[in-house]
């Protein structure tokens, strides 16, 4: 099980549609007032602004707000809040960068990338990253992307761009997918018969193999 801090409260939102894919699985986070699509990483709704506080109890007991202190006067800021909205900003832009680098070595399209950099989002907003080197992450995020598309890709291609343990990337994207409930379809073997077959050089008869 994954354990979510108090201050990070999300729940499910039953009802609401994903105007992206149209996926109904989408996640309410009441401390950034964000509401994000799971399936596709859309981000439906960010920073909404509420007037009521509500209270949340932890594993001791006790009781901390949920939410984050919006000052009436502008240009006043939480300097703790700036630091932790920065710093995922700069987390997020590096991932960007290294999935778009990821994406050319493997030769995947642009909306491969654009899928995978949404999963990124979610993984940074769950704080997935903490612990755990970007590559790794990044690797899960595009190699999920495939799976669902169905792409001629496997996870040792990302182990030889990368020059990393793919077993080290295998368990970083089964605890990625579980994380966020998501359900691939199953691989099928028919998508490497081309790929295996053209590597061992039967010449005319790749075709007929």
């Amino acid at each position: 099980s994954v354990h979510v801090p108090p201050h990070c409260i999300r729940s499910m939102a039953p009802g609401l549609t994903c105007t992206q894919c149209g996926g109904t699985d989408i996640e309410l986070d009441a401390a950034r007032g964000d509401a994000v699509c799971i399936q596709c990483g859309a981000v439906l709704e960010e920073n909404t602004i509420v007037n009521e506080v509500t209270f949340a109890q932890d594993a001791g007991g006790g009781s901390s707000v949920v939410g984050q202190f919006v000052s009436a006067t502008p240009g006043l800021r939480s300097a703790g809040l700036g630091f932790a909205k920065e710093s995922r900003e700069v987390a997020f832009s590096n991932g960007q960068r290294h999935i778009s680098q990821l994406a050319a070595a493997l030769r995947l399209a642009e909306h491969h990338q654009e899928a995978a950099q949404r999963l990124f989002m979610l993984a940074v907003q769950h704080n997935f990253i903490q612990g755990r080197k970007t590559q790794h992450v990044i690797a899960a995020c595009l190699y999920t992307v495939c799976r669902r598309e169905k792409t001629a890709h496997l996870l040792i291609d990302y182990s030889d761009v990368l020059q990393t343990n793919v077993y080290m990337l295998g368990s970083c994207f089964l605890k990625f997918t579980r994380m966020l409930s998501l359900t691939l379809p199953v691989i099928d073997p028919s998508l490497y018969i081309h790929r295996f077959a053209s590597k061992l050089e039967f010449g005319d008869r790749t075709h007929l193999v």
